[in-house]
């Protein structure tokens, strides 16, 4: 029927219209709803945007506390491990978690990497003299076959091979150290050392803080910038991620157990083989910067203390780290090195940010150092006559 139809109802003689169809006034939207809804969305984001820096204001939705935006969002599911992983994080787990093999004569293993003979033997003859059964020597000469003037390093030499500044090379001469010198099931403790480093300390200072100690003094920091994360390539992926890749000296110190997984590995160190060299893809990425430092942090984070136990100055900001001359050395300049409880590391982004870290020691804050370098060799007679006196003096209350 359409509208409007006109009807005539017998002889009333009225006329109907009947009604067509009736137009509905427009349904109110709920405003209400959207502005709320509105609300709390835009609260949600300021709240992960700007967090809460005060308890108070977490206890407004939820006597729970303080939460994130991420904490309300379903869990990211992690990647699946590809079997070389699976391997190799059983082969470490297993390892860590076997108990140290006791030893009724612990000694510590010096291991010293320089390309021909060490131009501090006669300071080191020092430190050693007098402790004979508590430590073992082990020299790796890339170059020229040492001679040596210490009784303490006769024989000592091990096989060597060609190092090259940068490159994995410089890797496998440090697990070449570590291989020979766990041959000793007396080694305990595992320092690696330069023909230009020096000893801060006197050997007893020395063994207690190591032998003590519970963590492994492998330094290692996250660096944003060039000559960090700058350097990552892809095709480390998956197995090492950017937010894993870590930059630190290679001066370490560490424990038998993380020695023996440092040998163990083979999935890592291809990694760094293959895809950490200088020039690759345009970077100048160090392998011994780098392995070390990113291998630890992804597999045993907190066994090592992020700061190694090798003093070396980089305040002049050039390519290698300060020389100390004979005019340098000084009883001021040891003890001030000797001092310093903190570790700091600069990234090298725009932002030169400095990351300062106590240096803790079982939990307590100790002096970082015991081993120094860069020294040139013309600082050997200064520091052989200074050496009874900072040893002694500079050792405090810290023995055992």
């Amino acid at each position: 029927m359409k509208a409007g139809q006109v009807w005539h109802l017998g002889s009333i003689g009225v006329m109907q219209v009947l009604p067509g169809t009736r137009h509905r006034p427009p349904l109110k939207r709920p405003i209400w709803i959207i502005f709320l809804v509105s609300l709390v969305s835009l609260f949600l984001v300021c709240a992960y945007i700007y967090p809460t820096q005060g308890s108070a204001a977490c206890y407004v939705f939820s006597s729970r506390g303080c939460m994130v935006l991420s904490d309300w969002l379903p869990p990211v599911l992690a990647r699946e491990y590809t079997d070389e992983e699976i391997a190799s994080r059983v082969v470490v787990r297993e390892i860590l978690k076997t108990p140290p093999i006791k030893s009724e004569n612990s000694k510590i293993a010096f291991m010293f990497m320089s390309p021909r003979s060490l131009p501090f033997e006669k300071l080191w003859d020092k430190f050693f003299h007098g402790y004979e059964g508590k430590f073992s020597v082990y020299v790796h000469a890339s170059k020229e076959k040492p001679v040596h003037v210490s009784r303490y390093f006769f024989n000592r030499d091990i096989r060597s091979d060609e190092v090259v500044w940068g490159k994995i090379s410089m890797v496998d001469a440090e697990r070449r150290l570590l291989a020979n010198a766990l041959k000793d099931p007396d080694n305990k403790h595992f320092v690696l050392l330069s023909d230009s480093c020096v000893p801060l300390h006197s050997f007893e200072y020395v063994y207690n803080y190591l032998m003590h100690a519970n963590i492994s003094f492998v330094d290692c920091f996250q660096d944003p910038g060039p000559h960090g994360n700058g350097r990552f390539s892809d095709h480390m992926l998956p197995e090492v991620e950017k937010k894993d890749f870590r930059k630190g000296a290679q001066w370490f110190s560490m424990t038998r157990q993380h020695a023996v997984i440092v040998l163990a590995d083979s999935l890592y160190h291809s990694k760094f083989r293959d895809y950490c060299k200088p020039g690759l893809e345009g970077k100048n990425c160090i392998a011994d910067e780098h392995y070390l430092p990113t291998f630890f942090n992804i597999l045993d984070p907190g066994g090592i203390a992020n700061w190694s136990v090798t003093h070396v100055d980089w305040s002049e900001r050039k390519w290698h780290p300060k020389l100390y001359k004979a005019h340098d050395i000084t009883l001021e300049l040891l003890k001030n090195i000797t001092s310093i409880d903190e570790s700091i590391h600069v990234t090298s982004d725009e932002k030169k940010e400095e990351q300062v870290q106590p240096c803790l020691w079982n939990g307590m804050k100790r002096p970082c150092y015991l081993f120094a370098r860069k020294f040139h060799p013309e600082a050997l007679d200064k520091l052989l006559k200074l050496f009874p006196d900072y040893t002694t003096q500079f050792d405090g209350d810290f023995l055992l």
